[in-house]
């Protein structure tokens, strides 16, 4: 039996169960866009950033998460290329998941954090360790999650945010959230642009040459009920952008690069008393330029369409037991300059199960397996557990196996493609504990993990082709802490994450390049009536920029502080002040590639 048939034949069984159905009940208030972080991830870390601290920081992901997770990032200079590391893996294993769909590139295998605008999401979130089993992929460090839940409570709700500072940078953003009690609307655009043309610290007359760049998104998240146990959901993106590629201290440059990405997701959900139905059909596209010189006519391009089908059934057995089954179809057509002409077909079945076994006791245990003629997947399987000992305090344990499959780039590169590549496996397992006493909530997690059949692109006489080179090992702390205390008119909100991290190839024994041993970051808010301050500070250890360790980048530490006034009886307009890299630090997460000196930013929030 083929994938294919395989799994259009459990779609028909599934949609059979139902169609059987009869009771209904009503769809709860707010939908959210991926049940499976919010209910199959209870034995994991995940960190929600909500809307207020989107809101205080810059509109790129990149920045959001580097003051506000564990994740470390290298630019090629400010608003860049920008690729993450996450518990010492590479940006190729860490899943960016939208609305519940894994939209990392078909092409190289990751996403350009800074080509997502934080804006367009009512909530994002960070969950730590391996999520294959669910979200495919990727999903090996960790998983970062885009999401626009919708509400069906009534409002009609305006809010543009402007903002313009130092380099000739602006930014605009407006949302409208519209609902009643059938249909929920919110829509964002978003506009970005810089001639980020900031001095390079203790040089002489050295400027960011060819840095400048613009973007502009546009989100919609549509909601319609047909009936109490029945709601139709779409999402919709478009992001598209042009920048002007930075040189390096010792090196210019006059390339330019542009994208386009559409990412479209259809959904229906029918629930009853015990089963809750979920049919998806997403379209995804991927289209980028890359000019060698701007002034030429001359462009390298590759483009990939995506199309999945996807079936989520899950059921509540009974009050205490959940059983989830979820089976899906990828197709992928890749076209490229370099690539030719490719097709991957993609088939997977999925099985959760959580119980919950005692009033303080709970797993779950789920596996996975993919079929495809394109590479040899491996069976995946994850079992978690939480304890929780007191309101105050519980325990969390968890073990899994991932996995990263090769790219149309890997498998297909114009001579030095290689269609024998395996996928990367993965088996880690973490602990971690959570406690909770007035105001306070600390966690602090361990971890282990082992990556087989690493993928490399290594030299080969005069060119570079992908090959499985090796085995890594992964380990290491992560710790949060979070405060808040309201004392009449004043409020203070303390909040930081820290992590440490051994990242070694097995053979060599030395630490993964681009892998800091430390990251810390904290913000403290200050509240009083109308104003707010905030402070930002960020730390990053010292990185090797070489497999051997012979060379190295040195730690930096930056900090930000912002001041914001509301106005109005309702609070409706604000406005704000930013002075990004107060102490105006000189540093680099790239080699010879320096980011911003101390600049300033000055913003104004409207909402009616």
């Amino acid at each position: 039996m083929t994938a294919k048939k395989l799994f259009l034949g459990v779609l028909f069984l599934m949609c059979q169960v139902v169609l059987a159905q009869q009771d209904s009940i009503a769809l709860k208030e707010v939908l959210v866009s991926d049940y499976q972080l919010k209910h199959f991830s209870d034995a994991q870390s995940v960190q929600k950033l909500n809307d207020t601290i989107i809101g205080r920081n810059q509109s790129s992901l990149t920045s959001l998460l580097n003051y506000n997770s564990v994740v470390y990032f290298k630019e090629n200079g400010l608003g860049m290329v920008s690729s993450p590391s996450f518990r010492g893996t590479t940006a190729q294993q860490t899943a960016v998941i939208w609305n519940g769909i894994n939209i990392n590139s078909q092409l190289n295998g990751q996403t350009d954090f800074n080509t997502i605008t934080t804006r367009d999401f009512s909530e994002i979130s960070v969950k730590s360790g391996g999520g294959s089993i669910i979200y495919g992929s990727s999903a090996i460090g960790g998983s970062i999650h885009l999401n626009n839940d919708l509400s069906f409570k009534k409002r009609f709700e305006n809010e543009i945010r402007l903002n313009y500072g130092s380099f000739n940078t602006f930014g605009g953003n407006y949302k409208l959230a519209a609902a009643d009690a059938k249909t929920s609307v919110n829509l964002s655009i978003s506009r970005n642009s810089s001639d980020n043309d900031y001095e390079y610290l203790n040089t002489t007359n050295l400027r960011n040459e060819n840095g400048q760049f613009y973007n502009t998104s546009v989100n919609l998240a549509f909601g319609y009920k047909l009936n109490k146990a029945n709601v139709l959901k779409l999402y919709s993106q478009v992001f598209e952008s042009e920048r002007h590629f930075s040189g390096t201290l010792v090196s210019p440059s006059r390339s330019k690069y542009q994208d386009l990405n559409t990412r479209n997701l259809l959904e229906w959900t029918a629930s009853n008393q015990t089963l809750i139905s979920t049919a998806k059909v997403a379209f995804l596209s991927e289209k980028y330029k890359y000019f060698g010189d701007f002034d030429s006519d001359h462009f390298e391009t590759s483009k990939a369409e995506t199309v999945i089908a996807k079936y989520d059934l899950n059921w509540k057995i009974s009050p205490t037991i959940n059983l989830n089954g979820i089976v899906d179809y990828t197709k992928t057509k890749g076209i490229g300059s370099n690539i030719g002409d490719e097709t991957r077909n993609v088939a997977s079945a999925v099985l959760l199960f959580k119980h919950q076994l005692l009033q303080q006791l709970e797993y779950d245990f789920s596996i996975r397996k993919e079929f495809t003629n394109a590479y040899q997947s491996p069976v995946l399987f994850g079992f978690g557990t939480k304890f929780t000992a007191s309101k105050h305090y519980n325990i969390k344990l968890n073990v899994s196996r991932n996995f990263r499959i090769p790219t149309f780039n890997d498998l297909y590169w114009q001579g030095a493609g290689n269609p024998d590549l395996k996928p990367e496996s993965s088996y880690q397992g973490e602990i971690g504990q959570e406690v909770t006493f007035g105001n306070f909530t600390i966690s602090a997690t361990a971890y282990y993990m082992k990556i087989e059949n690493l993928l490399r692109w290594m030299p080969n006489g005069n060119i570079w082709v992908p090959e499985n080179v090796g085995k890594v090992n992964s380990y290491g702390a992560e710790g949060f802490l979070n405060f808040h205390k309201k004392i009449g008119a004043h409020f203070i909100e303390f909040h930081s994450t820290y992590a440490y991290t051994i990242s070694e190839n097995e053979l060599l024994k030395k630490q993964l390049a681009y892998v800091p041993y430390h990251k810390f970051n904290a913000e403290l808010v200050y509240s009083f009536r109308k104003l707010t301050f905030n402070y930002q500070y960020l730390f990053n250890g010292q990185i090797f920029t070489l497999a051997d360790e012979s060379d190295v980048l040195k730690a930096y530490q930056v900090s930000n502080a912002g001041i914001d006034c509301d106005f109005g009886s309702k609070n409706n307009y604000k406005i704000g002040f930013q002075a990004l890299n107060i102490w105006n630090e000189n540093y680099q997460s790239m080699p010879q590639r320096p980011l911003p000196g101390r600049n300033y930013m000055i913003n104004l929030t409207l909402k009616f």
